[in-house]
């Protein structure tokens, strides 16, 4: 079957653990594909860079990190660059074969340039600014995926996008592992992350269908209504199911993917 992994940002600050190889190198009759995020990587190398890291609040709530053309250039070289070659490095140490890219190779990940964004300033308004470089994906081009199954390596794909014009966009990275996953019609969609799944009201939330995923949108904080908005999309694109884990538990994917302490979301 095809599973679509996402390792959140939250994740890759320490790297890869040996508990994830180990688990994931046990899987071998399964297709994987691992997307990957960094944000707080990215932010830590704008620091060192003396940028400040940019983010804004849409009027939804959600917070999201402002890119301009050089948050790009150091967006891309900790993506593409050092997270990405971590994750493949730590596979292939395990004994699996994987390929380092991003959306923009092959094209894989084809996005529009948002020309604008709505963003709430200091006083609580609404105000316009210029949208950066900030991509909406538009289509998934599976074929380089596909041919990389054949020959049975993991894509390992950093969340840049190719624009309209040729230029590297910043995309979501659970959006973009929602993209993917809907075109390959996968079997799972697992998004990993420093929580055991959805809570409300200080309990986990074992299963939703997909009309409970939507009232939940509303309920829950910054970070997990990005998740859920990507499970809904992924499954409305044709995944079968999406699972929310704790990536920081022992043998994670087998823990996501055995046990009860995840939420699931199905039609």
């Amino acid at each position: 079957m095809v599973i679509v992994l996402k390792l959140g940002g939250s994740l890759m600050k320490n790297g890869i653990s040996e508990s994830f190889t180990k688990d994931f190198s046990s899987n071998k009759d399964d297709e994987y594909v691992i997307v990957h995020g960094g944000g707080p990587a990215v932010t830590d190398l704008c620091k060192r860079l003396n940028m400040e890291a940019k983010f804004i609040t849409s009027p939804s709530g959600i917070r999201s990190r402002y890119t301009d053309a050089q948050t790009m250039q150091t967006y891309i070289m900790s993506m593409r660059g050092s997270i990405n070659a971590s994750i493949v490095l730590a596979l292939q140490k395990a004994g699996m074969k994987s390929f380092g890219m991003s959306g923009i190779d092959g094209p894989t990940i084809i996005a529009e340039r948002k020309k604008r964004l709505i963003a709430m300033n200091e006083k609580g308004r609404k105000m316009f600014i210029d949208g950066g470089y900030t991509g909406k994906i538009l289509s998934v081009n599976g074929t380089f995926i596909k041919y990389l199954f054949s020959e049975k390596i993991t894509p390992v794909v950093a969340p840049i996008a190719v624009g309209l014009e040729h230029e590297p966009l910043n995309v979501d990275g659970d959006r973009a592992a929602s993209a993917i996953s809907g075109e390959l019609k996968a079997t799972k969609m697992i998004l990993l992350t420093d929580v055991d799944g959805i809570i409300f009201n200080g309990k986990l939330v074992e299963k939703l269908n997909m009309k409970q995923a939507v009232k939940m949108l509303r309920l829950v904080g910054n970070g997990m209504d990005k998740k859920i908005m990507a499970a809904i999309e992924s499954i409305e694109a044709g995944t079968n199911e999406v699972i929310i884990a704790n990536g920081n538990r022992p043998m994670p994917i087998s823990a996501a993917i055995n046990t009860n302490i995840r939420t699931v979301i199905t039609k």
